[in-house]
């Protein structure tokens, strides 16, 4: 009588780069590099999956298309971001100010944004990505938006809240903190930028130095409650 044996995946083209790193980690990763290498139009799903290592029925397996791939890439980008401001939203004002809550959310939306693999933030503005197949992407960014203006508008000082209306206020605010996509793209992002980003944010809503430095030490102390 034959021994059934189990029926062995299809083999990699070449070994993973990093044994420890999924497969579907390892196709965005190998995405993210050559939509920004290349572009969106000029990458295809086999050569995705050939810098991977894997063929590309394989990575069907886990994306259906190379715009499912650019839309998970995308939420990695943003929805972190997200996540924390809801979570710091919900503090205010009993345990935190809204000029900490401000600071902090900046300072964590740009750690976020200084971390995404190739700078994925490059990719906002893209035509592709105007599409109504990344409407949940955009959606979420709005909501971090929001999120800004309603800080930001909590923060102000009187005549700042009086001259800008919160939408107006968190698009500028959101702005502000994406400027360190434009910092990825000549040298890479330090602790100091961080600082200087989250401190700008304050001061575009009109508070003064001490202000700001207050609202810094105590985001530190929000942030560390919350990790």
């Amino acid at each position: 009588m034959s021994i059934m044996r189990p029926r062995q995946g299809r083999p990699r083209h070449t070994p993973p780069s990093d044994p420890g790193t999924s497969a579907r980690e390892q196709i965005l990763d190998a995405a993210g590099a050559l939509f920004v290498e290349r572009g969106i139009a000029s990458t295809s799903t086999r050569m995705i999956a050939e810098r991977v290592g894997i063929r590309q029925a394989s990575l069907y397996y886990h994306f259906a298309t190379k715009e499912e791939i650019l839309a998970e890439l995308l939420a990695t980008s943003v929805r972190p971001s997200l996540q924390m401001v809801e979570r710091i939203q919900a503090l205010v004002p009993e345990l935190a100010t809204p000029a900490a809550a401000l600071y902090a959310v900046a300072a964590m939306d740009v750690r976020t944004l200084s971390s995404t693999p190739y700078n994925i933030g490059t990719l906002y503005l893209l035509p592709e990505v105007r599409t109504e197949r990344f409407d949940a992407f955009r959606a979420e960014r709005g909501r971090l938006q929001e999120s800004y203006g309603t800080l930001g508008a909590l923060a102000a000082a009187e005549g700042v809240a009086r001259s800008l209306p919160a939408e107006r206020l968190g698009e500028l605010l959101i702005q502000l903190v994406e400027v360190v996509i434009q910092i990825r793209r000549s040298r890479e992002p330090e602790a100091a930028d961080t600082e200087v980003i989250a401190s700008a944010c304050l001061r575009l809503c009109g508070l003064g130095e001490s202000e700001v430095a207050a609202a810094r030490d105590e985001s530190q102390v929000l942030l560390s409650r919350l990790e």
